[in-house]
């Protein structure tokens, strides 16, 4: 499986992608600079963490009118696995790639720490190795981590089982104390209604080795490959 890492001027978590892919997945990898426009030759794309473009106006409003956007767009469009990680989150919202938009988190503190997490779609090419209703301890680094979407979309997206991720305690309740950054219905992680984009603002990368503290981030990638192996269609809506 080719992955792409996508470099954006201020990404700062590009190399633990890479990292991850390289020596952990031990797959093929390739940095892709944010002025490049050729994505045909990848299977996955990840749009890393970090601080794209400083972050200026608001998080990655300005890294959406990259060259490279106009490729991913037509790479998703397309069918190609775009995963979006903290502030690549933030840039597949501003390019449209996924509903909603993103906020200050509650309390306007920049938050750094593992919380946890209850999937809530196993059904898609990113979390086919989990269960629904399981809880995966994974870290957060965020400044602006607060989703929102209206009503109508928000409906839409449980329809659609467009939401992956819910923040939670250890026991798999979800609680407003369990909630880092005051994210609407607790949501983490989405994803496109055709299952082939996810964002989600903690960050599996940094939890997929045993020194990390957690493995629990390794299920991501697993189950890209997995995916790939065995070429199962998309079911988000089944």
């Amino acid at each position: 499986m080719r992955f792409a890492v996508v470099m954006f001027p201020g990404s700062n978590c590009d190399m633990d992608c890479y990292h991850v892919v390289k020596s952990v997945l031990r797959e093929p990898v390739e940095y892709v600079w944010h002025e490049d426009t050729d994505l045909a030759r990848f299977d996955c794309v990840i749009l890393p963490g970090g601080f794209a473009y400083g972050d200026y106006l608001r998080a990655g409003a300005i890294a959406r009118f990259s060259p490279v956007m106009e490729a991913l767009i037509r790479f998703a469009e397309a069918g190609g696995l775009v995963i979006g990680i903290c502030n690549g989150f933030q840039v597949l919202l501003e390019a449209g790639l996924l509903p909603g938009a993103m906020q200050r988190n509650a309390g306007q503190l920049f938050i750094c720490k593992y919380v946890n997490l209850r999937l809530e779609n196993a059904r898609t090419p990113f979390t086919n190795q989990g269960q629904v209703g399981t809880v995966w301890r994974i870290p957060v680094a965020h400044g602006e981590g607060n989703y929102y979407a209206d009503p109508a979309t928000l409906a839409e997206m449980e329809t659609n089982s467009q939401i992956v991720f819910r923040y939670c305690t250890t026991e798999g309740e979800i609680t407003a104390e369990a909630n880092p950054n005051g994210s609407l219905d607790n949501i983490a992680g989405i994803c496109n209604r055709a299952g082939n984009v996810l964002g989600m603002m903690p960050h599996p990368e940094r939890c997929a080795e045993p020194e990390m503290g957690s493995t629990d981030g390794r299920l991501i990638w697993d189950s890209l490959l997995a995916w790939s192996k065995h070429g199962r269609p998309l079911e988000v809506n089944a």
